[in-house]
């Protein structure tokens, strides 16, 4: 399959690319642990068949050095012994703020209230927005096509 769109080559989607960006280094900048805001996008990003972001996502994991087990094991990550619970209460809260048309309910009040045992005030707000910003990148990759495996950290 071939990308059916460059947003970054059409000066509209280059300026809205170059906001969306911006916007996601007030969470890079946060107090919310780089492992686990990884960890939440490529969960996501799992979950959406978003195969950019999931190349991004996991290569970013491996090369800050990451154990592959926490990687290869992350869609299984409620049965595998590798995650703190600080970041089950992120996962959950990411799997619950996406899945919301598979006909869930949203976050639920159990998984809302782990993350506040786990996260202060900045962090949940960090948490909440990477939620919904990895779920719009997705988006914009799934529609467009963008294709993963080119992706090179740190470039």
């Amino acid at each position: 399959m071939e990308p059916r769109f460059n947003l970054f080559t059409n000066d509209l989607g280059a300026k809205f690319a170059k906001r969306f960006g911006n916007a996601s280094m007030v969470l890079v900048q946060s107090e919310l642990p780089r492992a686990t805001q990884d960890l939440v996008m490529l969960r996501v990003s799992q979950i959406n068949g978003c195969a950019y972001c999931t190349d991004v996502h996991s290569k970013d994991l491996a090369h800050a050095g990451e154990p592959a087990v926490r990687v290869n094991l992350l869609a299984t990550w409620r049965e595998a012994t590798v995650y703190t619970d600080a970041e089950r209460a992120a996962l959950a809260l990411a799997e619950e703020g996406t899945r919301i048309a598979d006909a869930h309910p949203g976050v639920s009040d159990e998984t809302w209230t782990q993350v506040r045992k786990h996260y202060d005030d900045d962090q949940t707000a960090a948490l909440v927005a990477l939620v919904a910003q990895i779920n719009a990148a997705n988006r914009l990759g799934v529609i467009v096509r963008q294709q993963g495996g080119s992706y090179e950290p740190a470039s």
